[in-house]
């Protein structure tokens, strides 16, 4: 196997708008990450992912990208970014930036010159197609509505998988796959050290998703679902080995996708000489979620389903590539609301929940105030929620009628808000994020999980996680906890997930009880040396509830 930078790294992502405003407005920005770069680089991450920064109209907060060469004004100046990359790397953090690239904000100027000039070269930068009135097809978008719109009084319509501020690029015109590719060495050249890749797997489309015709439905709304007909559509793969080959590679770049993946591509796009260094595999991270009437809903699971996800995913991974195990991102509710019953949430379930993911193979990711155990905001009206996608959910619920109250019941539990609240810092006015009223509501608990509170107290959450960074990165266990191999530890017990990390010469089990009550320690593994323990109290037959240890077999 080789070995490489990223792979010993720990990724650290921020959601800028939320994580430390320094001048006042309200909302996060570069320069109070830079205030906070200590903060980070003593928690011990290696890599920071930053989620869109461009100048953006925030019609989907940064991901409807109106300039690729510039930095939203709200975050600051390139000059700002360049400072930040300098600062980082003082520390020896690098920054991933974002791309966003199935599509840009109708307020590009691509598309302003595809709307203006039908003849022009920009129209042939997105799917455009004019019809006798009507949208071509009967395909819906992501928010619920018709990907198809109309350009102003004309009859001619533009497709997009996602909002109808977000128009879909043509990735078959090969000037639009070269502008992405200059822009992408751009920040290259600005030093950045790779990409997290947005929705790259809706690039190409099939030949029905721009047909004028009826496709067959899949809900009482008369409408089909826009999956089928763009995602991981056959030929996709040489637009990806076109950015693989003249940017990721040449560059020593590292890459994360965000992409589904069926096990029969999954060497092609994370193999040796695949086209990103790893992706991200939602099997576990969306099993609480089912799809109805094109909507998502909150679904029950079970510990047993999570741990065969969880094994499935390891598993597959392995036989391929590089795995990057994470339990919360920008998309995704709190991870602790998520995965552990309301009234079991604490330190101990927090901590059993950080070490079940963290020492799966693959570079881990910690989502800003995950280390801190941050929780679901209790909204309670849909004037709280700031994602427009949530918003354009209830009140399409409201116009056809139906309960808005169960949309809140799902925002609550599932929304992306939850993620979106702002960094608590500390105990002060704002949780310390800002001086002034934030863009998005503080959540109400930030008086006892902060930052300030949690690094005074040695029993915290942020600390374990410290830990844990530690562990996989300067112990001797170092290298068997980043390369070594991924095998699952069967067990009776229900609650009870453990799995090893072995290379030969070392073996360390790490076992969880994700359970309220007591569970049994496997015999082979009961008078093993604990190298981290989360709740230093030790049966060497019985794990307790929410007990989280890692065992060095053998010694």
């Amino acid at each position: 196997m080789k070995e490489k930078w990223w792979k010993k790294s720990v990724i650290y992502q921020i959601y800028p708008k939320s994580f430390k405003d320094s001048n006042g407005d309200g909302i996060g920005d570069l320069n109070g990450i830079i205030e906070k770069i200590d903060y980070l680089a003593d928690l011990g991450i290696d890599v920071i992912w930053l989620c869109p920064i461009n100048v953006s109209p925030m019609m989907d907060n940064g991901y409807d990208i109106a300039d690729y060469y510039n930095v939203d004004p709200v975050f600051g100046t390139n000059e700002d970014f360049e400072r930040l990359i300098a600062c980082a790397k003082e520390r020896g953090i690098k920054i991933l930036m974002d791309l966003v690239v199935n599509h840009c904000s109708n307020q590009h100027k691509w598309f302003q010159e595809a709307v203006k000039n039908p003849e022009g070269e920009y129209a042939g930068y997105f799917l455009i197609e004019e019809t006798s009135g009507k949208e071509p097809n009967n395909i819906r978008c992501y928010n619920g509505t018709s990907a198809w719109e109309r350009i102003g009084e004309s009859n001619r319509f533009y497709f997009h998988s996602f909002s109808k501020e977000q128009p879909d690029l043509n990735w078959a015109n090969p000037n639009v796959r070269q502008e992405i590719i200059r822009m992408m060495k751009f920040w290259q050249k600005k030093g950045i050290a790779g990409f997290r890749i947005d929705a790259i797997g809706n690039i190409k489309k099939t030949k029905e998703a721009l047909a004028q015709t009826i496709l067959p439905t899949d809900g009482t709304d008369g409408m089909v679902s826009v999956d089928k007909y763009v995602l991981m559509q056959d030929g996709i793969e040489a637009y990806l080995a076109e950015l693989r080959d003249e940017v990721f590679e040449r560059y020593d770049m590292f890459t994360v996708a965000e992409v589904s993946v069926p096990e029969g591509k999954m060497e092609e796009f994370v193999g040796e000489h695949g086209f990103f260094s790893t992706v991200f595999d939602f099997s576990y991270t969306d099993m609480d979620v089912e799809k109805s009437n094109g909507k998502e809903w909150k679904k029950r699971f079970t510990i047993r389903e999570m741990r065969e996800k969880i094994f499935a995913s390891q598993n597959m991974i392995e036989k391929y590539g590089w795995g990057s195990p994470y339990l919360e991102n920008h998309d995704q509710p709190r991870s602790v609301n998520k995965y552990i019953p309301e009234e079991s949430i604490g330190y101990e379930s927090k901590t059993a929940l950080g070490a079940l993911y963290f020492f799966l193979r693959g570079t881990p990711f910690i989502y800003q105030g995950q280390e801190l155990g941050m929780e679901n905001y209790p909204f309670s009206d849909i004037s709280q929620i700031r994602d427009p996608f949530a918003v354009q959910r209830y009140e399409q619920s409201v116009k056809n009628g139906e309960n808005p109250q169960k949309d809140m019941e799902y925002f609550r539990a599932r929304g992306r808000d939850n993620s979106r609240t702002p960094m608590q810092w500390d105990e002060s006015v704002y949780a310390g994020f800002s001086e002034e009223e934030p863009w998005i509501a503080v959540n109400p608990d930030y008086e006892t999980i902060n930052a300030k509170a949690e690094r005074q107290n040695d029993k915290s959450v942020y600390h374990f996680y410290k830990k844990m960074i530690a562990l996989r990165k300067q112990s001797e266990y170092s290298d068997v906890l980043t390369y070594g191999d991924f095998s699952p530890i069967e067990s009776d017990e229900d609650a009870l997930i453990g799995y090893y990390r072995s290379n030969g010469e070392k073996r360390v089990a790490v076992l969880v009880n994700f359970g309220e009550g007591e569970a049994a320690i496997p015999k082979q593994l009961a008078n093993g040396k604990r190298i981290l323990d989360n709740q230093d109290r030790w049966n060497t037959e019985r794990l307790l509830p929410y007990q989280a240890v890692l065992i060095a077999e053998g010694e």
